[in-house]
């Protein structure tokens, strides 16, 4: 079990390698192992190329015959971009498959298990099973909850104010608590706003991280609203979608394959997620201001009528950038 562990962690260490670029396919990483010694390791470095086993296959430096292969997620079983990796298992003569949960597309679950089973293969599936799912958790919810993995993150004062009456919102938060924001756009396959943050603050939306990808930009309104010297208009990495129902917008978006969306404002957008209870993760900054004020409050909406109401957060962590602070947490 140690031995597998300890493999299995580098499959999830070199799976990482592949954040933003593989989307809408999951992050992979494939070690091979052969009388306790890595004879093969790869990860899928984007979509379109080969997957993690075949990299690991084309990477090793001897026969990866009666081998183990190590994979965070069940091998692929169909025709896709690429062909099926558990083909290429099976003709390896690799002797047993190790890996951490099954895939959940429908199209894959369960079917390279079956195929490695009928083909005599020993496998083993389910060590670091919450840790695989965590690193894909954007994957997961697009298939299992039939939509993308909704995030919500904001920056305001302690009363909860994006902006001072004026509009004034620069900057709230420090230096550092800002490139962490921005970075947090290279983990999701899109970032939503709505058009009034285009109109009041002109924000670029990508990751502006050489070397990183930026996300698609997602506008809720119409392109007659947005000024043609608009930052985000500066490539066709864009989508402007008018969309009456936050559930509406998640079916287009699925339909597009986006399985992950990074919401940032403004408060009456946000507001509207929450009201209809389609938020899986927060990231909430704090700085330490007062603002006062009736408007540009952080989360708009309805709201909720009771505190027992209120959607309460799970797994929650906090990280402090000198005197500023993040939260956040699973709904």
């Amino acid at each position: 079990m140690n031995k597998d562990i300890k493999f299995l962690k580098e499959t999830l260490n070199l799976a990482k390698k592949g954040l933003s670029w593989t989307n809408p396919n999951p992050m992979v990483g494939a070690v091979i192992v052969k009388n306790g010694r890595i004879i093969g390791k790869g990860f899928h470095h984007k979509i379109g190329l080969p997957h993690a086993e075949i990299e690991a296959l084309n990477n090793a430096i001897e026969s990866p015959q009666d081998a183990t292969m190590y994979v965070n997620l069940e091998p692929c079983a169909v025709f896709g971009k690429t062909p099926p990796c558990v083909d290429a298992i099976i003709q390896s003569k690799i002797k047993k498959v190790v890996f951490c949960t099954l895939d959940p597309n429908p199209k894959n679950h369960g079917k390279s298990l079956a195929r490695l089973k009928e083909a005599c293969l020993e496998t083993s599936v389910g060590i670091l099973e919450t840790e695989a799912r965590k690193l894909n958790e954007t994957f997961f919810t697009f298939h299992e909850k039939k939509r993308p993995f909704v995030a919500i993150k904001f920056a305001a004062s302690l009363d909860g104010k994006l902006a001072t009456k004026t509009g004034d919102s620069k900057w709230i938060t420090n230096e550092k608590a800002r490139i962490y924001a921005r970075s947090l756009r290279n983990e999701y396959q899109a970032v939503l706003v709505g058009v009034n943050t285009i109109l009041k603050d002109d924000p670029n939306l990508g990751v502006r991280i050489k070397g990183k990808k930026d996300p698609l930009r997602i506008i809720l309104g119409s392109k007659k609203q947005i000024p043609t010297n608009c930052q985000v208009l500066r490539d066709q990495n864009i989508l402007i979608i008018s969309a009456k129902a936050i559930p509406d917008l998640l079916s287009a978006l699925k339909e597009k394959g986006i399985i992950s969306v990074l919401v940032e404002g403004g408060g009456e957008t946000l507001g509207h997620f929450l009201d209809d209870g389609i938020i899986d993760k927060v990231y909430a900054f704090y700085a330490p201001i007062l603002i006062g004020g009736k408007t540009a409050i952080s989360i708009g909406g309805k709201g909720t009528q009771t505190i027992e109401k209120a959607l309460h957060l799970k797994n929650v962590s906090l990280k402090k950038f000198d005197d500023n602070f993040l939260t956040t947490g699973y709904l």
